[in-house]
């Protein structure tokens, strides 16, 4: 596939990397130019590109950027032809998106999303740890294989979202729709938990919507602790969020 990825974050170098080594033709941009996209991102072949670029005669765009940057991106967005898969990867924390009322006010963030950029889209690939996803995806069908949820309210992009998750190394899981994707953000048993199929199937029905807020905020004290005092690891972030989500 034809894939442009907007961000080059933790997620986005790593979905540009994996994305390009299974095979896809992957354009890759950032806010600073491509000549500022380093070149071991583009060592399975990707292409460093104008945003611009990167959304131009593509399948599949890929928006891996902080949440408040989505209004920012919404007029490239409105070029992309309405058949084109629009996919986001981006998560709410109230720390750094407090601005952003709806959410505040119990809007489903993948929700908002959508309406910002005046489309549908798909919520992929914001469940899970960027240390994880780059070092933990696995064959099909090998014992144990990570899942990632995956959210959309158009079948057939659902379906895009979910192929493209096992081409990274995961279980592609079919989450439903948008207006359930809060089960998949923070503070969610799915949530950066590193679950199975099997494991997710259950995590998934089992989170509470009034307990998210309050259990997210109760990892990330934990977690800023432990960085301050003992230097927290990715493992252990894992560990906490098992202990306070599920």
């Amino acid at each position: 596939m034809r894939i442009g990825v907007i961000g080059t974050g933790f997620i986005g170098k790593t979905l540009t990397v994996k994305l390009s080594a299974a095979g896809h033709d992957v354009k890759v941009a950032n806010s600073r130019g491509p000549e500022t996209i380093e070149a071991e991102l583009l060592a399975s072949g990707a292409r460093a590109v104008s945003a611009a670029d990167a959304v131009r005669d593509v399948d599949v765009v890929i928006l891996s950027i902080p949440l408040n940057r989505i209004p920012d991106i919404a007029p490239l967005i409105a070029t992309v032809p309405a058949e084109t898969v629009v996919v986001d990867t981006s998560n709410y924390y109230p720390s750094r998106d407090s601005a952003i009322e709806a959410i505040e006010n119990g809007q489903v963030e993948s929700l908002w999303v959508a309406e910002q950029l005046g489309r549908p889209i798909v919520k992929a690939w914001n469940a899970i740890g960027s240390d994880s996803f780059a070092r933990k995806g696995a064959p099909a069908g090998t014992g144990g294989r990570i899942a990632i949820p995956v959210a959309a309210d158009d079948e057939g992009a659902r379906a895009v979202g979910m192929a493209l998750v096992e081409d990274t190394g995961f279980d592609g899981f079919d989450a439903g729709t948008l207006a359930q994707s809060w089960r998949q953000q923070p503070g969610s048993p799915s949530y950066c938990t590193d679950l199975t199929s099997d494991e997710l199937r259950t995590a998934l029905p089992a989170a509470d919507a009034a307990r998210l807020p309050k259990r997210r905020d109760l990892a990330a004290a934990v977690m800023f602790e432990r960085i301050e005092k003992l230097k927290s690891t990715p493992e252990h972030a894992i560990r906490v969020n098992r202990a306070v989500f599920m």
